[in-house]
């Protein structure tokens, strides 16, 4: 296979390189307040490889990749989701089995075997948490050194985890976009690889990784996809994973993937409905999808209009719902941005078939957020010492 970049944008190709991350003349045109301007896809040409292999897919050898331990993560059909819901094809696409409990290590893989390819021995990522502990954990079994720049009210597990692993924490007194400049004028100052979420293109083609892996699974492609939606990366990747899918025949369908936002957190869900993005605040207890500006907008949007893609929205207290219930019915705790994806299917479900194959994203584990999850438990309220005070 041959990979290059081509730029979303304006078509330009360019060599795959460290030092390159957006296109230099599209990326002029960035103004404040919008998504990255120029993002550039990772390009695969060649034959159809004779037998289905996943790394046939990168852009990076299987041996600069870290010993990572398998990373097909499950795919399976909770019985109790089928007959609460009445779907018989009702996937969960388990990624809160990766190392660092999220869909993040795959693209924190694919960027650490770039840098050890390149020679690079540190990576920064500006990161509202998952991206973030993900670096740290891939880097550490690496023996990268790690740089983070995280809000400084990003959730404390989140940070604990980063530490945990060895990395070098920046809290910044603001939010992400602060932490994200604050990443980029460290990269630009230390030689540093930047991991920062769409700004490099790897972190996308790393994400597409999930899209190929249900393929794998399925042996086919499903009819539908809900993926939780912040950044729009995830989002970017499942297109892009399947439109490679696409591209080499091994698909013929192409899947109607639906984005999902909180209510508080809808700047995709706008875009699509104004045709532009303009600035705005959000607000959602779904932490990792918590975005106003998302990074990988213009590309998210380019690919939800070519390949009839779906955005809709959902209550912070449905996504809440739907993780108490993705816990009591399935044993599966995830955290609020990964439930919104089963919110987002219960409230779409009344405009699918019941036989329809659907594809439910968990994108990362419960114990990241437990402040979270506690809004909807209740705690034993008294301690006995005998079966009779019960």
């Amino acid at each position: 296979m041959k990979f290059f970049y081509r730029c979303s944008e304006c078509g330009q190709e360019f060599e795959i390189k460290p030092d390159l991350m957006v296109c230099p003349e599209c990326s002029k045109k960035q103004k404040e307040n919008e998504p990255l301007r120029g993002i550039l896809e990772v390009v695969l040409e060649g034959k159809k490889p004779d037998k289905f292999d996943i790394q046939n897919f990168l852009p990076v050898e299987k041996e600069y990749f870290p010993d990572l331990p398998e990373m097909l993560t499950p795919l399976w059909k909770p019985r109790n989701l089928s007959l609460n819901t009445g779907f018989n094809n009702l996937y969960l696409k388990d990624d809160t089995r990766n190392l660092t409990g999220s869909l993040k290590d795959r693209a924190s893989a694919l960027v650490s075997a770039f840098a050890k390819r390149e020679s690079l021995d540190e990576i920064a990522v500006a990161s509202t948490g998952n991206a973030a502990s993900s670096m740290a954990g891939i880097g550490a079994l690496a023996g990268q050194k790690i740089t983070i720049f995280l809000p400084e009210d990003a959730p404390r597990a989140k940070m604990v985890q980063s530490l945990q692993y060895g990395a070098r924490v920046i809290p910044c007194a603001g939010n992400y976009d602060m932490a994200f400049d604050l990443s980029l004028e460290y990269t630009k100052s230390n030689n540093a690889l930047s991991r920062n979420t769409a700004y490099n293109p790897l972190t996308i083609d790393g994400k597409k990784t999930v899209a190929l892996e249900i393929f794998q699974q399925l042996q086919k492609a499903p009819d539908y996809v809900f993926v939780p939606t912040g950044d729009a990366v995830i989002l970017g990747g499942v297109f892009k994973g399947f439109r490679d899918l696409k591209k080499f025949d091994y698909i013929d369908n192409f899947p109607v993937i639906v984005a999902v936002q909180s209510d508080r957190s809808k700047a995709i869900y706008r875009a699509l409905q104004t045709g532009h993005f303009s600035e705005y605040e959000a607000d959602t207890i779904a932490d990792s999808i918590s975005v106003g500006i998302p990074r990988n907008g213009y590309y998210a949007l380019k690919m939800m209009k070519e390949y009839n893609g779906k955005c809709i929205t959902v209550s912070d207290q449905k996504i809440l719902a739907a993780q108490r219930e993705l816990s009591t019915k399935t044993g599966l705790f995830t955290e609020p941005a990964a439930a919104a994806s089963y919110a987002g299917f219960l409230k779409y479900k009344d405009m699918l078939d019941k036989d329809d194959s659907i594809v439910l994203l968990a994108t990362g584990n419960g114990l990241k957020d437990v402040d979270s999850a506690m809004k909807m438990i209740d705690f034993p309220e008294k301690s006995i010492s005998s079966l009779g005070e019960l």
